[in-house]
């Protein structure tokens, strides 16, 4: 009996959680509607490119590690930032 009012519970507390999402927000381009973080994403990604290109012209790429770690993280910083500053 304590197992099934646990599960109970738990469906519960998930489904009030789940409650207050609301619909995605989207940008109308040309008619069609994209999701705002797609943009987010391209410059996120812009952004770490600029970040490489900067660091290979002042030879500086050597003291980045480990760059499988740096540069993905940095794409998502500035997306997630990107996202707070303008559709947020």
């Amino acid at each position: 009996m304590l197992g099934l009012f646990t599960k109970a519970l738990g469906a519960l507390s998930l489904t009030l959680l789940v409650g207050g999402c609301s619909r995605a927000p989207s940008i109308d381009i040309a008619g069609s509607f994209l999701p705002s973080w797609m943009f987010c994403l391209l410059g996120g990604l812009g952004a770490a490119g600029l970040v490489h290109w900067q660091l290979l012209q002042r030879k500086l790429q050597g003291r980045v590690e480990p760059v499988v770690v740096f540069y993905p993280s940095l794409a998502v910083a500035v997306a997630c930032l990107l996202w707070l500053l303008f559709f947020r």
